[in-house]
């Protein structure tokens, strides 16, 4: 199942996080994946505030990792300076990927095959400085529920996207 949404405002790109947030449950892990400020730090921004928490999310980038307490503990990856994919072993990520948290995880191409297959896929193109395409798909069933929350999101809001 697939959603594919545009996105003209940093607003936007946080609600959208929020009805993921709000739609996430034990297990998910969420793969990032778009250029540099493509907006996947927003869109967990918003991703945390649907877990109901009041926290700023910032980037990991240097850190690896950031934890954040909410409904669901919220493990908030980058991976942007991984330079192979031998890197992961040492990082004790399965600890993250297999508990009962929510990984939200930038720059997740870097480490393709490595994830959980029953995870959600977010595809982030940016087309000007203002606007994203969203692009949130999963083969898993698990996450029907989660991408159709995405898909009324996404129809609720079009006309403001005209």
């Amino acid at each position: 199942m697939r959603a594919c949404l545009r996105s003209t405002s940093v607003e936007y790109t946080r609600e959208l996080g929020r009805v993921m947030g709000a739609s996430a449950k034990p297990g998910d892990v969420f793969l990032l994946c778009g250029g540099l400020g493509a907006g996947k730090t927003m869109l967990t921004q918003g991703i945390l505030w649907g877990l109901g928490s009041e926290e700023f999310a910032r980037s990991p980038t240097f850190v690896l990792v950031n934890e954040y307490h909410a409904r669901l503990t919220v493990y908030h990856m980058d991976l942007y300076r991984l330079d192979s994919f031998d890197d992961l072993d040492g990082l004790g990520l399965d600890d993250y990927l297999f508990g009962d948290g929510l990984c939200v995880i930038e720059w997740a191409d870097k480490a393709e095959g490595y994830f959980p297959t029953d995870h959600v896929d977010v595809s982030i193109s940016a087309v000007s400085d203002t606007e994203r395409i969203f692009s949130v798909s999963s083969s898993a069933d698990e996450r029907s529920q989660l991408i159709q929350a995405v898909v009324d999101f996404g129809r609720l809001h079009a006309d403001e996207h005209r």
